[in-house]
């Protein structure tokens, strides 16, 4: 017998050999028959995998983040099976869960493929999936996996096999269809009722743009018909939210070919509204204790080398810029905290004068490739709100829950209430992608994990996600339509101290290193602000909308009474335009509904013989008239909450 331990710490026995769906079924039979996967001592396996030693396991469902992964790989097979029944002799790459749904990489050969035939392929999914074949795994020796592909003439199977390690390789089997992979899948191919294959792209073969570009293949899945109708419900919804296209729309942002791909223009409407973000960061910053610097948008080579970016980022960054001195060179920052490290240098610090807080809203440039690019969330130049804490070790935690208060301010004045806290680790298995000492890193790590822990955050832990000098706190929001978004950022740093020889006298008259903290609430304004777009759809509160007012005068004879109108409000520090066109004010009011303008004045005959406004508000319709100072206070009311 082995003994299994359950999520809710209960321990019961079963025979060597049982599996996931076996312990599922001793629960419940509805259990049971939902059960896609499990977790056994943190590793997802089959449900239908043997259990041989005393073990802890979580069983997984739709509901589950690892159930939904197994279920949209399973899927990726299903379609790939799909394939080759439709187009014989393809070949194929890899086929992946990611965050919404799978794909695989195809080489279709002479095939002519296009998106038109996406349709015949769920058709076909849907008849292989009625079939409830089951997804089998088979442990085979390298040489019998190369055999294999090598009879199927599969040049990119027998790629992936080269780096494998005999005795670690496993293929999975379901109907008429093999595959190299490591698994694990759902039971069968019945689960899958709902399928929606979504977007057909390019993809170079490894990521590598010497190689063959073999097109990709989108799709999505669901275990219930209903299931997939909300979500192309969603993403219909999230089409109309696009920032890149809410942006081209409101006139925030554009991108020029002639600038550069990646190089985003803030056009005067986003200039305010980024503006307003960094005043409302700044004055919560000063509270705090920051004090801004600022630095160069470029620094000398050595700078970077000392940090380690150069030989992290380096090749795949801008190159360097070369001067007229001989051999000097100079590169677009990367980075500002080797900056803020050469700005502590500038003088001796005492135990007394840390933590020391350095504040800037810094640009800085990576090179993306183009690829990659994706209006304001992926991009080769963005300003981060960055700064640089300074402490004693024994000051760490303190200030690392001080950085988490001041980033759940941040979401909750802009309405991002649903997150979690996602603690990035070192890899344990391939600790040569870090730099530092495994002392320094079990300190950074336990300060964040002991911090987040005594905040009560909601938190999840991911191996392998931290920075390549230290671990990070990862705020993952949640947005409208339910998508996680990556934003803030919070890192506990011992190594660029060491790497900059940073010091300061201790109590103890002795020279000691001081503990560094990065932390960005916004991440980076560009992205921060996508995805501000998407989620309130444009319609951003009032503090922050560009044009907080619009006053439409119904006939040229009231222009007068406008401007003098729009200078008093002006005066007032609420912004606003007048509408000058030779229109009606219906369509005067539909163009400024359009715009998202929190509040519409219609000036009129009316108006101007009573000294009143009438007042609409965006998508609330008619507010009846009231009195200039009146509307002034509601709008101040209104931005001060």
């Amino acid at each position: 017998m082995i003994e299994i331990t359950l999520p809710d710490g209960s321990i019961k026995e079963f025979p060597k050999g049982t599996n996931a769906y076996q312990i599922a079924l001793s629960i419940s039979e509805g259990l049971a028959r939902n059960v896609l996967a499990a977790e056994v001592n943190g590793q997802v396996w089959d449900a239908s995998r043997p259990i041989e030693n005393n073990a802890h396991v979580k069983l997984l469902t739709w509901n589950d983040t690892h159930g939904k992964s197994t279920f949209w790989h399973s899927s990726a097979h299903l379609m790939a099976e799909a394939l080759e029944a439709l187009y014989p002799g393809v070949k194929l790459g890899i086929g992946p869960a990611i965050e919404t749904g799978f794909y695989y990489d195809v080489d279709f050969g002479d095939y002519e493929f296009s998106s038109d035939e996406l349709p015949n392929i769920e058709k076909k999914m849907l008849e292989l999936a009625r079939t409830k074949s089951e997804y089998i795994r088979e442990s085979v020796s390298k040489a019998e996996a190369e055999t294999y592909f090598t009879n199927k003439g599969d040049e990119y199977k027998l790629d992936l096999i080269k780096d494998l390690e005999d005795g670690t390789i496993t293929f999975y089997k379901q109907g008429n269809f093999t595959d190299l992979c490591r698994g694990p899948h759902i039971p069968n191919t019945g689960f899958i009722k709902a399928i929606k294959l979504t977007n057909v792209a390019g993809a170079y073969w490894r990521g590598d743009e010497s190689r063959k570009q073999l097109t990709r293949i989108y799709g999505v899945s669901f275990p219930k018909q209903g299931e997939l109708v909300e979500y192309l419900k969603m993403i219909e919804e999230a089409k109309k939210r696009d920032h890149r296209k809410l942006g081209k729309e409101l006139e925030l942002f554009a991108f020029s070919e002639k600038v550069g791909m990646g190089l985003p223009l803030w056009l005067p409407k986003g200039a305010i509204l980024r503006q307003k973000l960094i005043d409302f960061l700044q004055r919560a910053q000063i509270k705090a204790g920051y004090e801004p610097v600022v630095t160069p948008h470029i620094g000398h080579k050595n700078l970077y080398v000392t940090s380690g970016h150069y030989e992290k980022y380096g090749a795949d960054s801008f190159q360097p810029i070369k001067t007229p001195q001989e051999g000097e060179e100079f590169l677009l920052k990367p980075m500002n905290c080797p900056h803020h490290c050469e700005i502590y240098k500038t003088k001796p610090r005492s135990y007394k004068d840390l933590p020391v807080r350095f504040a800037e809203f810094g640009t800085v440039y990576r090179y993306e490739q183009s690829g990659e690019l994706h209006g304001l969330t992926r991009v080769r130049g963005f300003t981060q709100d960055d700064a640089h804490l300074f402490c004693r070790p024994d000051q760490v935690k303190e200030e690392f829950k001080k950085v988490i208060d001041l980033v759940l301010y941040v979401f909750g004045a802009l309405g991002f209430n649903d997150y979690t806290a996602q603690i990035s680790l070192r890899d344990p298995e391939n600790k040569s992608k870090y730099i530092g000492s495994d002392e320094n890193w079990n300190l950074a790590e336990t300060a964040i994990i002991e911090s987040a822990a005594e905040k009560g955050l909601k938190t999840v832990v991911e191996l392998g996600e931290a920075a390549f000098y230290g671990p990070k706190l990862d705020f993952m929001v949640k947005d409208a339509l339910g998508r996680k978004w990556q934003l803030g950022t919070i890192q506990v740093d011992y190594n660029l101290p060491e790497r900059f020889e940073l010091e300061y006298t201790g109590s103890d008259n002795m020279k000691h290193r001081p503990v560094m903290i990065h932390r960005a609430p916004f991440g980076s304004l560009e992205r921060f602000i996508a995805v501000l777009i998407e989620h309130c759809a444009g319609k951003f509160p009032l503090w922050l909308a560009p044009e907080q007012f619009i006053i439409l005068p119904v006939s040229e004879k009231y222009e007068e009474y406008a401007k003098k109108l729009l200078e008093s409000l002006n005066n007032s520090d609420i912004r606003g335009l007048i509408d000058l066109r030779d229109e009606k004010v219906g369509r005067k009011i539909r163009d400024a509904e359009l715009k998202k303008i929190p509040y519409m004045i219609i000036v009129g005959e009316k108006e101007v013989e009573t000294d009143t406004l009438s007042v609409r508000k965006h998508g609330d319709g008619d507010l009846g008239t009231m009195s200039k100072d009146a509307f002034s206070e509601q709008l101040t009311k209104e931005i001060t909450v």
